[in-house]
């Protein structure tokens, strides 16, 4: 099976615009993301996904500079988006990162990447986002096969959800085999995702700490205790939720 890991990325955003090329510690933060995926070793590929929008033209042309793929879609039908890229990267698996978790881990990665393929045949969907969340947010891994993704390309008619992806599948379990991947420590109050200016003072002191992007999760986390002040800044953040569009 072919594992895809598709990176969804915009340079619109209502909270932080611009924030993928925000810079943490010397580098803007879709290459820390990318940098830090590319260390998965359960990824066959690792596809960029952006928007046909002009402005995100910069991202494309990131991404070549880089020598990453990238492929362009609908702003708004992110379900499209990633359908579109993993057709034309032949995905059999698709791994559903976002550009705003720069914390990303890749040994969490290839630790959920394996559970799914081990819980083959039958398991449609896997992630760490539902049910029990035990994970900081920005270690946010969903991991689906590509016949999950394309019965929910055609059959989703709520925008709502297709703009977040894969509530279709997560909320429909009359259609789907969906699991939770879960830890029995419960760490899901702290907040490694980037959607504010306080977001992203937070994974900088995470990264200034070690000086080095190469550490693990649980590193991180031990720095986060060592430092519980790190927590006032951006625990007053909420996260948004996915609502239906009647």
């Amino acid at each position: 099976m072919k594992t895809v890991a598709i990176v969804q990325a915009r340079v619109g955003s209502s909270r932080l615009p611009g924030k993928v090329f925000q810079d943490i510690a010397g580098a803007p933060m879709l290459r820390r993301v990318m940098d830090r995926l590319g260390r998965a070793r359960e990824l066959d590929a690792i596809v960029v996904a952006t928007t046909t929008e002009p402005g995100d033209a910069a991202i494309e042309d990131f991404c070549r500079a880089a020598g990453w793929t990238c492929s362009r879609g609908s702003e708004l039908d992110v379900l499209d988006r990633y359908h579109h890229a993993a057709r034309i990267a032949g995905a059999d698996v698709v791994v559903r990162i976002t550009s705003d978790c720069p914390l990303i881990d890749p040994g969490l990665v290839d630790e959920i990447v394996a559970a799914f393929r081990n819980r083959q045949p039958g398991l449609d969907y896997l992630s760490n986002t539902i049910g029990r969340r035990t994970y900081p947010r920005g270690l946010d891994v969903e991991v689906f096969s590509f016949a999950a993704l394309e019965r929910a390309w055609r059959e989703d008619d709520d925008p709502a959800w297709r703009e977040h992806v894969t509530p279709y599948i997560y909320r429909r379990t009359d259609r789907f085999r969906c699991e939770t991947f879960e830890q029995e420590a419960d760490h899901s109050g702290w907040r490694w995702t980037v959607d504010t200016a306080a977001d992203l003072e937070m994974v900088r002191r995470i990264h200034e700490h070690f000086g080095h992007d190469e550490f693990t999760w649980q590193a991180a986390l031990r720095a986060c205790l060592e430092h519980p002040e790190w927590a006032e800044l951006n625990h007053h953040i909420e996260q948004k939720s996915v609502d239906r569009v009647a």
